[in-house]
């Protein structure tokens, strides 16, 4: 999955071409802010705790590796043909840590 935030990519295009390891960096602290927001209450939907302990991050990439992720995401058909609509638990993560992004890019700018 990818997600592409609005508005940020002239910021990223400029750290970018002032340090590539400034830009890099960004990434990693933001990263491990999501990853920090999917281990507590509320930010990765709690059943089993399977959902919860597959969450992983390394550089700039995160992820849940539980088979049944996507289906908790983005909702699922169940076996009685009842739709069960998705939590979005990943999307909520990205779109809280959006603006901290996006201000981080901000400042490494300004250094």
């Amino acid at each position: 999955m990818t997600f592409e935030l609005n508005g940020v990519g002239p910021l990223e295009k400029k750290l970018i071409s002032k340090s590539r390891a400034d830009f890099d960096e960004v990434g990693r602290k933001n990263v491990r802010g999501i990853y920090s927001r999917s281990q507590k209450a509320g930010g990765t939907p709690v059943d089993s705790n399977e959902l919860r302990i597959s969450a992983k991050y390394r550089d700039d990439e995160f992820g849940y590796s539980a088979p049944h992720s996507p289906h908790v995401e983005y909702g699922h058909l169940m076996r009685n043909g009842v739709f069960l609509p998705g939590q979005y638990f990943l999307k909520r993560n990205v779109d809280a840590q959006r603006p901290i992004y996006k201000q981080d890019l901000k400042n490494k700018l300004k250094e």
